[in-house]
């Protein structure tokens, strides 16, 4: 994901407790439009949006010369392959580009789905760790358990850069749980080798269909409370970069 640094404790702190006066009506597949209600279980349907691609190259590695687009697609088919038992959607299976709001409608065709958004990030070349970010109050449970894995994943866990909630395209839009997740920032010498290494991807591509897996078993149980749900309008391409 190419943005400017992303400093977790820069999101407006005050728009986790004051519910905004939206227009927007409900969404006319019936389906709960804010997703103020727990998170999902028993899902057998996973969608995965490999970040950027084709005239979008995302972030740039400087350390290993990987565009975030290649890398995206690569973790993309390797969560796929770790999910059998699953039917599994790739918003896309090779390099070409596809918008924002092109892949929100696609999203939206599935009712009985989650979404996972796979990125990577950059920023200053100190910073690094996975990070994770969320909107709908029925994403938090799978949020928290793929920042979890991600981490459990990573060499240390001081580099856990946490769980965001911030409303992206991505997040806010869709009319189903959805996730944003940064496998790592490219910036980071430490993180863009570790992306570099196919085992590597390997591993944190087990971790993250473990988690996909655990939260279709047994739902929100274990990831603590739901937070404050947050009527706010759909995200624009003017908000910010994605």
């Amino acid at each position: 994901m190419r943005l400017t640094f992303k400093l977790t404790t820069c999101f407006p702190i005050v728009a986790l407790f004051i519910t905004s006066c939206a227009t927007d009506t409900p969404s006319s597949s019936g389906r709960d439009y804010w997703g103020h209600r727990p998170g999902p279980k028993n899902f057998k349907t996973v969608i995965i949006d490999a970040g950027h691609g084709g005239k979008d190259p995302g972030a740039d590695s400087p350390h290993t010369c990987d565009k975030e687009k290649d890398l995206t697609l690569d973790m993309a088919k390797r969560i796929k392959a770790e999910l059998g038992g699953f039917k599994i959607i790739l918003l896309r299976d090779h390099d070409h580009f596809i918008e924002l709001d092109d892949r929100v409608a696609l999203a939206n065709k599935r009712g009985d789905a989650v979404l996972i958004s796979i990125h990577f990030n950059s920023g200053p070349s100190h910073v690094r760790g996975p990070e994770t970010y969320y909107w709908r109050v029925d994403s938090h449970g799978l949020a928290t358990r793929l920042q979890r894995a991600m981490s459990a994943a990573s060499p240390a866990e001081e580099n856990n850069r946490g769980l965001v909630r911030r409303r992206l395209r991505l997040t806010r839009n869709p009319e189903i749980p959805c996730v944003l997740i940064e496998c790592g920032y490219l910036s980071s010498s430490g993180d863009s080798r570790l992306a570099a290494d196919p085992a590597y991807r390997q591993k944190l591509a087990a971790h993250i269909a473990k988690a996909i897996r655990t939260q279709s078993s047994i739902g929100d149980s274990g990831t603590g409370a739901l937070p404050r749900p947050i009527n706010s309008p759909p995200s624009r391409p003017t908000d910010a970069k994605e």
